[in-house]
């Protein structure tokens, strides 16, 4: 059966995004790119939340005009020809080779999805569709990224209200002597 990861960058105080939606804090080093490359050669289908796929399809198709990133070059290719999936009840084409998911039913959704062949799923970033795959226990392992700013407010990783979740670490990880990876499974697997 193939694996939801949840691969997200947070701040130290535990914000997915700042208090007026910026995402600009990232710093992605050659170590992390490498990271992050290695993560997705595990999964073969990126899953989304509506606001970050709006994110990313403002971004990754057009990139080579707007950035000269290595990271950046590197990735969009790989991210223009992989399957993508966004959970949305209200968007019905999201163009760039993506489909939709929007039923009534996550759970049995999201559980057909991940008895699919092919490699593991990697839902990429967003905190209210991995709070409620989360609530279902469809996440099945956490990639998440810590970066050495404070941003005193935003959009926190696992929004209130939540239940409790005990996870166990797993791996632990400093990119470019700047970031950590903290890497866990639930505890109950």
């Amino acid at each position: 059966m193939r694996k939801i990861i949840h691969f997200v960058h947070t701040s130290l105080d535990g914000n997915i995004e700042g208090p007026a939606g910026e995402f600009d804090w990232p710093a992605m080093g050659p170590e992390l790119s490498a990271y992050s490359f290695s993560l997705m050669e595990r999964a073969d289908t990126f899953l989304y939340g509506r606001p970050v796929w709006e994110m990313m399809a403002g971004y990754w198709p057009d990139v080579e005009s707007i950035s000269d990133d290595p990271h950046d070059l590197k990735f969009a290719p790989i991210w223009r020809s992989s399957p993508k999936i966004v959970f949305s009840r209200t968007l019905t084409d999201p163009g760039h080779g993506a489909r939709v998911i929007g039923g009534a039913n996550l759970a049995d959704e999201v559980t057909a999805l991940k008895a699919e062949a092919g490699k593991d799923l990697l839902l990429m970033g967003g905190a209210s569709l991995a709070a409620a795959l989360r609530s279902h226990g469809l996440i099945d392992e956490y990639q998440v990224v810590v970066h050495p700013v404070v941003l005193g407010g935003g959009k926190a990783l696992f929004p209130e209200p939540a239940e409790r979740l005990d996870l166990q670490l797993v791996e632990s990880r400093t990119f470019d002597s700047r970031s950590v990876l903290l890497s866990y499974r639930p505890a109950e697997r």
